[in-house]
């Protein structure tokens, strides 16, 4: 495959005399000048040693760099850093997390803008890293391709599969004696036997739906576990498919459309996803200059069956799904329940309704269900407002049997401190738990909660106490969890507001979240109201907050391509 490099950006590095320096550098690292001569693909991926989602993808670089070569492009590796949410998890490091999301776009963005790179793969393993890669590809838009690095296996427990978050609910179990120390440590050695992120529909898994959904990764590439070698014949093809893009100038914002983005909400919705994808989408659509909002998100789920039968809400894993057929099979059922978009590009060049002509959904299988015979009618999360969350929020209901909830409120000023309490065993069936100042601004980072909600349900309160933040949870929390408050009590919100005692209605049905308080009094707490000092005033948790949005627009920290003047892609 013959390319013209005139209108490239990796002319300014490689071609005419003035660019003689730069290909000296390229000889040093072995390039001959028909290397230099071809297209420049960064292969990016969050390989690294911190967590098992990430240690296959040095592997599965190889193999899209062939694909890439075969194809007459010159690829060039490199690697960013991604922040594993099962290690940060319940404590400080959970800061971290959401902050790594614009780490990565942004380190990604730099690179490919330092060495004028003309197209994108990128592979990603843990939560933060799918959206973060997706987002970069789009404000680039250079011909890109998504490639999940697969799921991890599933343990085994006394019989059953079990994921990492069974091991944060096995400490709740064991803090009221319905756990042994010798189980706990037997779980905690056996659920997470792999390479590979998080076993069931938690963010990772939601977000590599997406992917497919959206139409940035390959049909079929999000399913393979992350230690079966038969990825790799993904990872070639995804290194193919960038160089037919590049050929043929389909660029990423020509695939993430408004439609495009209402399948992946529907996906979401339709498998029980994490709630994490209300900042993921909107921060998505915001690279390509579309405003979609967590209410966007939310009022899609309404209208969309939840239809898959995964952990957390339901009975089974990611490799459950990838044996039936993968994630084509969940959007060969929503495309015949006529609720896909199926007319949206793709990188195969084709639509979404055209990938998926010939897959026959298999009726033989309980992990998936078509829509006309749903696990529920509405979707696996729902979205709240109410004088307590003017901007919304959110909460998953995906196998909740309770719609409505009334308690009095305990209120914390951190999850550290809600958790505390917690494992103290100070919280009682009909309690509301109130974790405050964990928004993005507040904490700032915005944290998961999996450690405290998993506590609660190995405590067997799962549906008995509520827990409302102005943070956010993992896609294994489930339960009356509902994050993503807003406004934040950093920022004055009526959430920083509270009192021990305050009475909290919650209906899921209705989308209703409120605090028994007039007008009145919310306005006269509100002037004597001091916002809680942010300790972190120095390095990069100082500079998000300085610039982070609100959450119910995505947490993003730049204003994307609606003020956009010049696109890198066009250099």
């Amino acid at each position: 495959m013959k390319f013209d490099k005139s209108k490239l950006p990796s002319r300014h590095v490689s071609v005419g005399v003035k660019s003689a320096p730069h290909r000296s550098m390229y000889h040093a690292m072995g390039l001959k000048n028909d290397d230099i001569e071809k297209p420049f693909v960064g292969v990016a991926t969050t390989w690294n040693e911190a967590a098992p989602c990430n240690i296959t993808l040095s592997r599965q670089a190889q193999s899209v760099k062939k694909g890439v070569k075969d194809y007459g492009g010159t690829p060039r590796e490199f690697t960013t850093i991604t922040v594993t949410d099962g290690i940060a998890m319940g404590h400080e490091g959970m800061k971290s997390s959401l902050i790594s999301r614009e780490i990565i776009a942004d380190s990604v963005e730099l690179t490919m803008r330092g060495h004028c790179y003309d197209a994108l793969v990128g592979l990603a393993g843990c939560d933060k890293s799918l959206p973060g890669l997706m987002m970069v590809m789009i404000r680039l838009n250079v011909p890109s391709v998504f490639i999940y690095g697969g799921s991890i296996l599933p343990g085994k427990f006394k019989g059953k599969d079990v994921t990492i978050v069974d091991v944060f609910e096995g400490v709740g179990k064991y803090t009221t004696g319905k756990m042994s120390k010798k189980d706990l440590d037997e779980l905690e050695s056996l659920a997470c036997p792999s390479a590979g992120s998080c076993g069931g529909q938690f963010t990772a898994n939601t977000m590599a739906c997406v992917s497919e959904a959206i139409g940035l990764a390959l049909p079929g590439s999000a399913g393979t576990p992350a230690v079966y070698e038969t990825r790799d014949k993904f990872a070639v093809s995804s290194g193919e498919a960038v160089m037919n893009l590049l050929k043929n100038n389909i660029r990423p914002r020509d695939i993430v459309t408004k439609k495009s983005l209402e399948n992946a909400a529907v996906i979401v919705a339709a498998s029980g996803g994490s709630t994490n994808a209300a900042l993921h989408l909107p921060a998505i659509a915001n690279e390509a200059g579309i405003k979609f909002t967590l209410e966007d998100v939310t009022n899609i789920s309404k209208k969309t069956p939840y239809i898959a039968d995964l952990k957390p809400g339901g009975k089974y894993v990611a490799k459950d799904l990838y044996e039936i057929g993968g994630v084509p099979i969940l959007i060969k059922a929503l495309l015949d329940g006529g609720l896909l978009h199926g007319d949206c590009l793709t990188v195969t060049g084709k639509t979404l309704a055209e990938n998926h002509k010939d897959i026959k959904f298999p009726t033989n299988q309980k992990v998936i269900y078509t829509t006309s015979k749903p696990l529920n009618p509405t979707g696996g999360f729902a979205g709240l407002k109410g004088n307590l969350a003017p901007e919304g929020a959110i909460v998953k209901v995906a196998g909740m049997k309770r719609k409505t909830f009334k308690g009095k409120a305990k209120c914390f000023d951190s999850e550290e401190l809600a958790l505390g309490a917690v494992l103290a065993k100070k919280i009682k069936a009909g309690d509301v738990i109130v974790i405050r100042y964990e928004g993005p601004k507040g904490s700032p980072g915005m944290p998961e909660m999996l450690s405290t909600t998993g506590a609660i349900y190995g405590q067997g309160l799962g549906e008995e106490v509520a827990l409302i933040t102005d943070g956010r949870f993992s896609g294994g929390t489930h339960g009356f969890s509902i994050g993503h408050v807003g406004p934040e009590a950093a920022v004055g919100g009526p959430i920083g507001l509270l009192k021990d005692g305050d009475t909290i209605e919650i209906n899921t049905e209705k989308g209703i979240l409120n605090v028994d308080l007039s007008e009145q009094e919310l306005s006269s707490r509100k002037k004597k109201w001091v916002p809680k000092k942010i300790e972190y005033t120095t390095g990069t948790l100082w500079k998000y907050s300085q610039s982070v949005g609100p959450a119910f627009e995505g947490a993003v920290t730049h204003p994307g391509a609606s003020k956009e003047k010049k696109c890198y892609a066009d250099i």
